[in-house]
């Protein structure tokens, strides 16, 4: 088993990684509202909604944490002539590290799952969908594009979602292909017949999928193991890692290696799309010649990260690397997130129903005054996200000789304080491009500023949010401390 030093230095290269990905695509669609009645026309609750969000699914969610890992991904499925199958087309084709290859079939629905959410629990899901195989005509071209795009990959992976793109004659073609180009094979397989994988590096069921292939009830360790090596030994398989959620994974290779990992988790929100975090980041690890054992470690350290987040949510490295030094992180250093992680963070505390409050400023030579308009903003809100100017931000704002602290140790003391959920270092001069991506529920800013004078606070006003206006606590100010240790 590797250490977390090792894990962590390892990341890294998880972005050096060219990975080739054949599978079902499908558009992830979340409806995010209220419930606060039930129907008068049956006994089932009402849904207000506030709003939607759409991402990639299935094949696309592998991509999308690729991509979020820092690895290039190329993607080839089939989709239908269909909104969904545009909307699936544009979405794709704004992920920069991804070349896209979707065919599209005519008279083919293409996928969507539509889920219903409330106070961060799913009250209904609905698919529209086909399982049907794709045409004949479809899968001779699919091969031939993967081919093409196996010779310039690291590793493959094989998305199957059951909907109909891989058919067992292209699954065993395109195991051949990439046998024939050196390449590893990460399956994320479906079904009974485990047979159609033959050949392949990792196989990655969950315990429910591994057990209805072994035609049996995997209750134990033993179990799990037995059914794991019978299958390796049946159909030529590599490895298989079992995902075995509250406890974690099982890892059991042809060549006699075994390594059950717990389950990582500190608190678990939402599974959607873990799985898919798991083969992102193991076929990652394995894309740069990464030990079997060590690549299971990250993708259970990665599994953890995702189930903390709202819908099928992509781990970024950051999130990656925090888990797995979770021994040597500070809790606070936790806190400070790029832009990107930190929208993630606030998504996932909105779909619980929390209110988000955001200030920001220089914060150098934290005082009082600090600490009380910090405390005003946490009261104001459920989750306090604090924008913090950048050390070139400070200097165009303040002069030369500013700011006395790095950004570095002003984002490590704010974070520190208990008020304080989340730190978003900036660069620009205003917090504009933060708040309009954030959305905060409540701005903050001290009463030396006036509501017409705090930047963003029309935003904020605009979409139905509050602004408020904090007590300044007298007598303390980070200038005058400065010209009075200076004199």
């Amino acid at each position: 088993m590797a250490d977390p030093s090792t894990l962590a230095s390892s990341i890294e290269s998880l972005g050096l990684s060219r990975v080739a990905c054949v599978g079902d695509l499908m558009l992830d669609r979340f409806v995010y509202g209220r419930v606060e009645r039930t129907s008068p026309e049956a006994p089932v609750p009402v849904l207000r909604t506030d709003h939607d969000d759409h991402m990639l699914g299935g094949a696309g969610n592998v991509v999308r944490n690729l991509v979020s890992l820092g690895a290039q991904a190329t993607l080839l499925s089939v989709i239908g002539d269909d909104e969904v199958g545009r909307r699936l087309t544009g979405m794709v084709g704004r992920e920069e590290r991804v070349e896209p290859h979707l065919l599209v079939e005519r008279g083919r629905p293409s996928t969507e799952k539509t889920r219903f959410v409330a106070g961060g629990q799913q009250l209904l899901r609905t698919d529209s969908e086909t399982t049907d195989a794709i045409s004949q005509r479809s899968a001779e071209s699919l091969l031939g594009l993967a081919r093409d795009a196996f010779a310039a990959c690291d590793v493959v992976v094989l998305s199957d979602y059951a909907k109909g793109v891989l058919t067992p004659e292209l699954v065993r073609q395109l195991i051949e292909a990439a046998e024939d180009a050196g390449r590893p094979v990460v399956v994320d397989p479906k079904g009974r017949d485990f047979a159609r994988y033959a050949g392949a590096t990792v196989l990655t069921p969950n315990r429910a999928e591994l057990g209805f292939a072994a035609g049996e009830s995997l209750a134990t360790d033993e179990a799990i193991v037995a059914a794991c090596r019978d299958l390796i030994s049946r159909h030529r398989l590599g490895a298989i890692l079992v995902t075995r959620s509250r406890d974690g994974m099982t890892i059991v290779s042809a060549d006699g290696r075994l390594a059950h990992l717990p389950a990582e988790a500190r608190e678990v929100f939402d599974v959607s799309g873990a799985g898919d975090t798991v083969v992102a980041t193991l076929a990652a690890a394995l894309g740069q010649g990464a030990d079997l054992i060590a690549a299971a470690q990250l993708a259970n350290a990665a599994a953890g990260v995702a189930v903390g987040k709202a819908g099928t949510a992509a781990v970024h490295a950051a999130d990656l690397l925090r888990a797995v030094r979770a021994g040597d992180l500070s809790a606070s250093e936790a806190k400070i997130m790029p832009l990107g992680a930190a929208l993630e963070a606030v998504a996932g505390w909105r779909a619980r129903g929390q209110r988000i409050g955001f200030t920001n400023g220089c914060f150098d030579l934290l005082h009082p005054g600090h600490v009380s308009l910090l405390r005003q903003a946490r009261q104001a809100a459920d989750r306090l996200v604090v924008g913090l100017n950048s050390d070139a931000s400070v200097r165009r704002l303040k002069g030369e000789g500013r700011p006395v602290q790095g950004e570095a140790a002003r984002a490590q003391v704010l974070a520190s304080l208990e008020t304080v959920d989340l730190v978003v270092i900036f660069a620009e001069d205003t917090p504009v491009r933060l708040i309009e991506t954030l959305r905060p529920d409540c701005l903050v800013k001290g009463s030396d500023y006036t509501i017409d004078e705090v930047v963003g606070a029309d935003i904020v006003q605009g979409y139905g949010g509050t602004v408020l206006i904090a007590e300044n606590e007298p007598g303390y100010s980070t200038s005058g401390t400065i010209r009075r240790l200076r004199g």
